[in-house]
């Protein structure tokens, strides 16, 4: 729990002089909290007849004298008062004085939660800034063991519990402690000997409440993990709602749904319970140590040569019963951090993992492709089984070479590695010679053009989506890209041109029209590699047509490896290389491997039969 707060604590620092003003204010409050409870002292002895009245002036002999001198000062004060203007006067004095403590107590309060709420909101902004950055930053294999779901209720609702529960308890474990710390110094100037037997009980009271919530935090981390169960439901069904219904899955789907949620409902009653024990505990707790307090306390008061005066033993009562809810609150913060860490350690789990694609230590920055890339004995594997094994493959500068094969074959693992979305397992790729692994990423990616299947759009304009990652792009320039690739006049019968916004993950665009987008958007980044993957095979034959000769216009004079689904669009292809199950089965231009009668042949003859 210690170092989930420590961490946390990193990300006050750029707050901390808001931070510090907050202690101040803390402070300030619990002197004045303390002093609102004094002041009633001489008020009961001018209304008992019990005040002690100090005719002549005292006079200041250091600090170990100081609690007398002050009560002196004040007594011969009220007795002049009582003397010149009788007890009524004495009376309104000290309670303006009251409102005057009163509202210097509550304007620091209030000081103290403004100036936290800089802290607060500043803290919160920088750890979902952290989890977004390092979540874009992460290798896309982490992408393939993780929830979306879960990972969406890490940056929402997991940090929304860190912010209630640790630090909303923040201004607790600064205040409270200081309130107790000086109401402690004003009990035992008051009676040393009644302070040091509320000492006997108030240890007794810490350990049985602490022994409740125990469980509480490894329950609150099963709902946290819960929470992101359910999630990851929610986002597979409104991503998947046309094939649940066509299947008619609704009622298999819900289930699973309802299960999940049974199970975090399960959880939280628990979780619920257990922190909802806490404050009537620590109430009937506190009130058992008053009710006690006030028999040993009483019992000091009618004694004989009594050291404690009525009044004053009343306002023992009255600081006492304030130390209660400081003791009460850092109980109840004991409960929420325990369950703010919970939900504190899957945030870090995020930010602490490792990214396996490292930048390298003197990256290489590259502007272009001078003669050609190479992949030299290249082996990967996702898990156990090898996806490509020995792997050689030249690609000249201005060629354009097709990977084609049965699926699962590792035609699209050759795109994730050239791009570094993963590194080789054995071997290398290199660009003119130089190891992609000491090409700074930046420098790699901004070589390198990527139109894969499946459309990537953003719930954005046209206008932004074609200009993706390129800043202050001229108009013209994002035009002419929409024209090379087949866009610009479908853009121009939108409702607003450039500007119409495509919905979320353009769903008001046909899959040919947000093809041609993304073909766009490849264009207008200009790179000198360009990698399509199997970029129309899920078009119909009119937008194929369409999208295949935008695919021709762009790749002229480019470096281009294609993926291909469709065999007739890479007939045209320098060289053709047929993959099976990891390695090159054949490879050549489509006229030489056609003469072959290998499994080009086979392959091309099963699609035209289709």
């Amino acid at each position: 729990m210690n170092n989930i707060l420590k961490k946390l604590l990193r990300f006050a620092k750029p707050y901390q002089f808001y931070g510090v003003l907050n202690i101040l204010s803390n402070v300030l409050y619990a002197f004045f909290n303390v002093l609102s409870i004094i002041i009633f002292i001489p008020t009961l002895g001018i209304l008992f007849d019990q005040q002690e009245e100090v005719h002549e002036k005292p006079v200041y002999e250091g600090f170990d004298n100081l609690k007398g001198y002050a009560e002196d000062s004040l007594n011969y004060f009220l007795t002049q008062k009582v003397t010149d203007d009788g007890p009524m006067a004495a009376l309104v004095f000290i309670c303006l004085a009251s409102i005057v403590i009163f509202f210097l107590k509550n304007l620091f309060r209030y000081l103290a939660m403004y100036f936290l709420a800089y802290l607060r909101t500043g803290m919160v902004k920088d750890v979902q800034d952290q989890l977004y950055h390092k979540i874009v930053d992460l290798p896309i294999s982490f992408f393939s063991e993780k929830r979306k779901g879960d990972l969406l209720a890490r940056m929402t609702s997991d940090v929304k519990e860190v912010e209630g529960s640790i630090i909303n308890s923040l201004e607790a474990l600064v205040r409270e402690p200081i309130t107790i710390v000086i109401v402690l110094i004003s009990m035992l100037l008051i009676s040393a000997k009644l302070t040091l037997f509320v000492f006997i009980f108030l240890p007794i009271t810490g350990f049985i409440i602490s022994a409740v919530g125990k469980r509480l935090k490894s329950q609150s981390l099963a709902a946290q993990k819960e929470n992101g169960i359910f999630l990851s439901f929610l986002e597979e069904t409104l991503g998947g709602l046309k094939v649940i219904k066509g299947f008619n899955a609704e009622g298999k789907l819900a289930q699973k749904f309802t299960d999940s949620t049974n199970r975090f409902k399960e959880i939280m009653i628990s979780v619920l319970q257990r922190k909802g024990l806490a404050s009537p505990l620590s109430e009937f707790l506190g009130v058992a140590v008053v009710i006690t307090v006030l028999w040993y306390g009483g019992s000091l008061v009618f004694a004989e040569n009594s050291s404690i005066k009525p009044q004053e033993f009343m306002g023992y009562i009255g600081l006492f019963y304030t130390i209660i809810n400081p003791v009460k609150a850092i109980t109840t913060v004991n409960y929420s951090i325990k369950k703010g860490t919970a939900a504190g350690e899957r945030i870090f789990e995020i930010l602490e993992t490792k990214n396996t694609i490292q930048e390298p230590i003197n990256p290489i920055t590259l502007t272009t492709v001078e003669n050609h890339i190479q992949f030299k004995n290249v082996s990967f594997k996702y898990e156990d089984e090898n996806v490509l094994e020995d792997f050689n493959l030249t690609v000249n500068k201005g060629h354009t070479v097709a990977l084609v094969g049965q699926s699962g074959g590792g035609k699209s693992t050759v795109a994730n590695l050239i791009t570094r979305f993963y590194d080789v397992s054995q071997g290398s790729i290199e660009i003119d010679g130089i190891n992609i692994k000491d090409i700074s990423k930046k420098s790699l990616r901004e070589l390198i053009g990527l139109v894969t299947q499946d459309s990537i759009l953003f719930n954005d304009s046209v206008r932004n989506n074609i200009a993706l990652g390129k800043e202050n792009t001229s108009d013209e320039a994002i035009i002419e890209a929409a024209k090379i690739a087949n866009a610009h006049d479908f853009i121009m019968e939108l409702p607003q041109g450039y500007e119409t916004n495509i919905g979320d993950s353009g769903n008001k665009l046909s899959g040919g029209q947000k093809q041609r987008l993304s073909i766009a958007r490849a264009v207008l980044k200009n790179p000198p590699i360009m990698i399509l993957d199997e970029a129309t095979s899920a078009l119909d034959t009119e937008s194929e047509r369409l999208v295949q000769d935008a695919l021709e216009k762009m790749m002229r004079n480019r470096t281009s490896i294609v993926i291909a689904h469709r065999l007739s669009t890479i007939q045209n292809a320098n060289s053709i290389i047929v993959l099976n199950k990891g390695k090159i089965q054949e490879q050549g231009t489509h006229k030489e491997l056609m003469r072959s009668k290998k499994g080009y042949q086979k392959l091309v003859e099963l699609q035209t039969l289709a």
